[in-house]
């Protein structure tokens, strides 16, 4: 083979910079988490709960900075009293909620604290995503979610409203909207997230799973049917208790019908799984940092659905004490399957001024368990 001359080089080719590779590593134990999660629960018990902002950063601030990047670990530098405060706010009213549900001449007051907290979900959402940035350190430079409140509103209520008119089909959009906002209005330091991606592949998504779903429920079916027959037909059932009475056929019918429903539980888990790990890969595969840095990721969404899905039958079978053992199974399957490729050198990314971001946000978003999707 004829080796190319300098000649035979493109300009192109010969101008493009050199891409560095680096994979994030996490160094996190099971062994090690499970002391400092155990501590948690049971101060958090002892102190009916007052102790769970200091829990929570500890817990973020475990998980960061066992995660590496070139050599640099990240940190989360919450202020845990700052959280305490935004708890017990929402707690304060969170307690009125309940409480007037119980008497019906103050259910006026369940009605306005229920409209209130739909009013300011939206709005919520967005201060737990500044706060949560802003916490957010790696190599001392600050992490920053620049969105304004209006789009969370688009993207977390308006388009949210037209689901149930739309039966449903404006439901990914509003998925990739959702993932839109979280994206692009991130930023480290003075350089912002790029998410240029297509929403006909949310679509595509959508529509497989819900595919594997009608397959799913149709097997289950079949396979229910077929147990049926084997048991000896349905003029047959009297023959498997010669002592009993028709109602011991009811019992069978009983027991077939729970274990197809807990079949049919387990598949939906596992497509509702694999959903969540398919949308994730969409989101960060290819999510760009301004044009120097881009976010590459190799996770099997399957692999990722099973992970989840049998670290949830194990915590049931260990009554959650194997929680901390499946946390960092979870994270250490993504954080070996994440890497970052950059033309510039991580060094050259600059601060920008971070203001102080109230907690308020952060405490609801723990307290109500905000799903966004990560």
């Amino acid at each position: 083979m004829a080796e190319a001359s300098p000649s035979d080089v493109t300009p192109a080719e010969a101008a493009a910079p050199p891409v560095t590779t680096y994979p994030v590593q996490f160094t996190g134990e099971p062994g090690e988490y499970f002391r400092l999660w155990i501590v948690n629960v049971l101060l958090s018990v002892v102190t009916l709960g007052i102790y769970l902002p200091w829990a929570r950063v500890r817990t973020r601030q475990y998980f960061y900075g066992h995660t590496w990047l070139d050599g640099q670990n990240f940190e989360y530098t919450a202020n845990p009293v700052a959280l305490l405060r935004g708890y017990l706010l929402v707690g304060v009213l969170f307690a009125a909620y309940s409480i007037s549900q119980q008497f019906q001449d103050y259910w006026w007051i369940t009605g306005l604290l229920g409209l209130l907290f739909f009013a300011l979900y939206p709005f919520l959402l967005y201060r737990s995503l500044r706060f949560n940035a802003a916490n957010t350190i790696h190599r001392g430079l600050s992490f920053q979610f620049v969105g304004r409140p209006g789009g969370a509103y688009v993207a977390y209520l308006l388009i949210m409203l037209s689901v149930p008119f739309s039966l449903g089909l404006t439901f990914p959009l509003a998925v990739w909207m959702q993932r839109r906002y979280l994206l692009t209005h991130v930023a480290y330091g003075t350089t912002r997230a790029e998410f240029n991606k297509d929403v006909g592949v949310v679509y595509t998504i959508f529509l497989t799973a819900v595919a594997v779903m009608i397959a799913a429920s149709v097997v289950v079916g079949v396979l229910a049917l077929v147990g049926v027959v084997a048991a000896g037909g349905l003029g047959r059932l009297d023959d498997w208790f010669p002592n009993g009475g028709p109602e011991d056929s009811v019992v069978l019918f009983i027991i077939l019908g729970v274990i197809a429903y807990v079949l049919l539980l387990l598949l939906y888990a596992s497509v509702g799984q694999y959903l969540r790990a398919a949308l994730l890969r969409y989101s960060l595969q290819d999510l760009y940092l301004g044009r120097t840095l881009r976010l590459q990721t190799s996770l099997n969404p399957v692999r990722l659905a099973w992970i989840n899905v049998s670290n949830v039958a194990v915590q049931l079978i260990t009554l959650g004490l194997a929680t901390p053992w499946a946390a960092i199974r979870r994270t250490r399957y993504l954080m070996a399957h994440l890497q970052v490729q950059t033309i510039a050198s991580l060094d050259d990314f600059q601060a920008a001024a971070t203001p102080q971001e109230s907690a308020l946000g952060e405490a609801a978003s723990e307290f109500f368990n905000f799903d966004l999707g990560f």
